[in-house]
């Protein structure tokens, strides 16, 4: 699942939502600068990291090979969709 793909699923009703993929590793290792990782109360943490041609990724730390990828402006109209609240329907 690539960002753009995650940002559309978010204005997705929950009820017509279905069965989501879970997310898989990329084919090639690729060197991934991650920052620090972001952690919400329980230890679920996320990461964000850009790779050396600039692609953007999200990764959580139980399962460090697994992450979704896609141009950092995907990412950035991921955030802006989730701050508008496209995802509310998930908490």
């Amino acid at each position: 699942m690539n960002l753009a793909s995650a940002a559309t699923a978010a204005h997705t009703s929950a009820a017509s939502a279905g069965a989501v993929a879970a997310p898989r590793s990329a084919g090639p290792a690729v060197e991934i600068d991650w920052n620090e990782a972001f952690c919400s109360e329980g230890a679920n943490c996320f990461r964000f990291g850009l790779d050396d041609a600039g692609r953007a990724y999200i990764g959580s730390t139980l399962t460090p090979g697994a992450y979704v990828s896609d141009s950092a402006e995907a990412l950035r109209a991921l955030i802006r969709a989730v701050k508008a609240g496209a995802a509310d329907h998930l908490l």
